[in-house]
């Protein structure tokens, strides 16, 4: 049986969830934490931790998220885009896609640093009326957004800001949040996100 958490459907997908299965089994021999602490210290549940090492679930970025806070990491850990000599080139084909949208929508991983103090950078493309929502990162992450094209609503909390083309935002995201499109046209932007270990 293969969980659905995402929609995802190509060879990119295959190829991150092969990576994030050997690397969660990886880090977590390294750590030797067992899976009932892995699914005490993130939330998530024993049954699905399987479903992911064994390479039959497609986890979503919320969940890939909590996973690497729990374990000191981040989710360019796990999908092998975190810099660990003085210079990583990560090549156009070796970038992975880690949302993909009903209508087209996508989220890239460009690069990241290695865990537990993480910053992560991400290219967003988000077509007319779809959203992603996050429950909210580890206390004190903080997102910066600039927006290339189109018009990005974003939702913290309770609260709305639009952010138009060629303007920038930085956010608080350990509250819950969304980016939306609720424009005509498509809206691109580029999203570092800092957080600090436990």
């Amino acid at each position: 049986m293969t969980i659905k958490v995402n929609i995802t459907t190509d060879a990119d997908a295959a190829r991150v969830n092969e990576a994030v299965s050997a690397r969660i089994k990886l880090y977590r021999s390294q750590k030797k934490m067992s899976l009932d602490e892995l699914s005490r210290l993130s939330g998530v549940s024993k049954g699905m931790l399987v479903e992911i090492e064994g390479c039959r679930a497609n986890p979503s970025i919320a969940l890939l998220c909590r996973l690497a806070s729990a374990m000191g990491l981040s989710v360019a850990d796990f999908v092998n885009v975190a810099g660990k000599p003085a210079v990583q080139l990560i090549g156009a084909g070796e970038i992975p896609v880690l949302w993909k949208g009903e209508k087209g929508g996508s989220a890239r991983l460009l690069a990241g640093t290695s865990g537990p103090d993480m910053v992560e950078l991400w290219q967003w493309r988000l077509y007319p009326g779809e959203t992603f929502e996050s429950p909210g990162h580890p206390e004190g992450t903080s997102e910066l957004l600039h927006v290339a094209e189109g018009t990005l609503t974003l939702a913290v909390s309770e609260t709305t800001f639009v952010i138009n083309a060629g303007c920038a935002a930085v956010a608080r995201t350990d509250a819950p949040h969304a980016y939306m499109n609720i424009g005509t046209g498509v809206a691109v932007f580029t999203m570092t996100v800092s957080e600090k270990g436990r």
